[in-house]
């Protein structure tokens, strides 16, 4: 239903982009977050084998 100012429509239409753009901001960051935490895990493995490499070196 639209009023004097006939605006009822657009805010409609603006709160339906506004909907979308939110849910693709979510799955974006959701993205972004899995992305770090792969990455994460890999450094972590990086870390800990230079880690013991250089725990190895030390002895000799």
């Amino acid at each position: 239903m639209t009023d004097k100012t006939g605006k009822a429509a657009p805010k409609g239409a603006r709160e339906e982009r506004l909907k979308q753009a939110l849910r693709e901001n979510l799955k974006r960051r959701k993205a972004q977050s899995r992305e770090r935490s792969q990455a994460g895990t890999v450094e972590k493995d990086g870390l800990d084998e230079a880690a013991a490499d250089g725990a190895d070196d030390s002895k000799h």
